[in-house]
């Protein structure tokens, strides 16, 4: 499965391409197939999104988990404030990062 992510242009915030718009959530995230980089190029024209890129993800019964480390905190949110640490609907998430 391929996902869209990115940051939000006025906040920075990470977010998730859900098929008719963007997400906080990762579990809201779509698999967007081939057409991510068009996709990509498309929402940074329109300023919608800054720094998208495709990653590769594994769909679970909560929603996609990204394959590499990186995207995987970038999902959960930060890592040395437990206080903002998103929580994705994944029971597992904690362990994505191991």
């Amino acid at each position: 499965m391929k996902i869209l992510t990115g940051n939000d242009l006025p906040t920075g915030d990470v977010i998730w391409w859900a098929g008719d718009g963007w997400s906080r959530q990762i579990a809201e995230a779509v698999d967007v197939g081939d057409m991510g980089d068009d996709l990509a190029r498309r929402e940074e024209a329109a300023r919608h999104v800054v720094g998208a890129y495709v990653i590769d993800a594994t769909p679970t019964d909560d929603g996609p988990r990204p394959a590499h480390i990186k995207d995987r905190i970038r999902a959960l949110g930060p890592t040395v404030r437990p206080d903002l640490t998103l929580k994705p609907a994944d029971p597992e998430a904690g362990q994505w990062v191991i």
